[in-house]
């Protein structure tokens, strides 16, 4: 992590929505979001919202040995997106705490404010992360 990482950091992302990013889409198995609205799910939404913080990161991050996990999201979802509208997304990184980052969001699409909140990460060594992860998958299978 860069010493230039400080709280202040502003972003801004922007993501057409494609159908395939609506509520239909979001688990295959599940059959009750197959009848749901073709909107802007709010799982493929906290995905953005992770996308546009690592985006903001990157610069700052020894990039890919150093990178970042989300490790808490609190938002709205307070409008529906349907497909081919743009998101925009502006995040703000509000605090640094060591390697815990706490970000501020908003998001509009082309018409209306669909959600705000707050989403914190945390800055990770890949390897070790990967390393932890294969230990705890292997375990499941000894």
């Amino acid at each position: 992590m860069k010493d230039s990482l400080k709280p202040g950091l502003e972003y801004e992302f922007k993501f057409k929505i494609p159908e395939n990013k609506t509520v239909p889409y979001l688990f295959a198995e599940a059959t009750e979001f197959q009848v749901m609205p073709k909107v802007l799910a709010t799982g493929f939404m906290v995905g953005l919202f992770e996308w546009a913080c690592i985006k903001a990161l990157t610069p700052y991050l020894d990039w890919p040995e150093e990178q970042s996990v989300g490790t808490a999201v609190n938002i709205s979802h307070t409008a529906a997106t349907p497909p081919g509208f743009t998101v925009s997304v502006k995040v703000r990184l509000a605090k640094v705490e060591g390697k815990k980052l706490l970000f501020q969001i908003e998001s509009r699409d082309d018409l209306d404010q669909i959600s705000t909140g707050t989403h914190e990460r945390f800055i990770i060594n890949a390897a070790k992360f990967n390393a932890n992860v294969d230990k705890k998958a292997k375990s499941l299978n000894p």
